[in-house]
């Protein structure tokens, strides 16, 4: 009963170290940190393609207007136009237009300026985000390692377990298993000298004399905590 009680405590041993592995916080908390850049990575890649498509339309502007102006001038420079009046429109509409073409420049730096600092955040999310990345996966991987490691001790601990549990009788198992829920994961513990080591308290007199004149296959409980109680060599009986 002992030997069970013994491969029980182990089993829970093995657990509370898979529960509270260093892994398990590390990656929630990193988890929590990454999925914050993660949304501000999204929010950056949004404001750099925005910014991207309205320089593309910025510098079509710029592109159109110059075209425009340039085929003005050419047909300053062929002559083509004769009538002063003509002539005199389309010098002020080749002044306008280049007015123009020194707004639409104005505004496409702008856009220029606002891409490449959207871009400077950008890149350095996604190195961020990266660095997250790996750093959870090497601590995946540790904890995979240490959970692998912890299955095959649980796997040795529960071999023992079934072979100690052939040698004891099913109903003493039973309760065994109720006490042991009921008592903080310890449902049988040894007497040592007077005392009772699942509830460390000394037994009574008459409790010790009723253990020592029982038979030596008698289930024995402990009167203080109602534990099953195991006489060894180390017992005062």
């Amino acid at each position: 009963m002992l030997d069970l009680q013994d491969l029980d405590l182990q089993l829970d041993q093995v657990a509370h170290k898979r529960k509270s592995l260093p892994e398990h916080q590390a990656l929630t908390e990193l988890i929590a940190e990454k999925s914050v850049v993660d949304r501000e990575l999204v929010t950056a890649d949004t404001t750099v393609g925005d910014l991207q498509r309205e320089q593309k339309k910025a510098d079509s502007d710029v592109d159109q207007v110059r075209q425009r102006k340039a085929r003005n001038e050419q047909r300053i420079q062929s002559g083509q136009i004769t009538s002063p009046k003509d002539l005199d429109n389309l010098q002020h509409e080749i002044g306008s237009l280049e007015r123009r073409i020194s707004d639409l420049e104005d505004a496409e730096l702008e856009v220029m300026e606002k891409l490449e600092a959207a871009e400077v955040v950008q890149t350095d999310l996604r190195s961020r985000a990266e660095a997250f990345a790996g750093r959870q996966t090497e601590l995946e991987s540790t904890r995979d390692g240490s959970l692998k490691e912890l299955d095959e001790q649980r796997a040795g601990i529960n071999e023992k377990r079934t072979a100690v549990l052939a040698e004891l009788p099913e109903p003493l198992v039973k309760q065994y298993q109720r006490l042991r829920e009921h008592n903080g994961g310890i449902g049988a513990a040894p007497l040592v000298g007077k005392r009772c080591m699942g509830c460390r308290m000394e037994l009574a007199p008459s409790d010790l004399n009723a253990i020592k004149a029982a038979a030596p296959d008698a289930v024995l409980r402990c009167e203080e905590c109602g534990r099953i109680l195991v006489r060894t060599s180390e017992s005062a009986v």
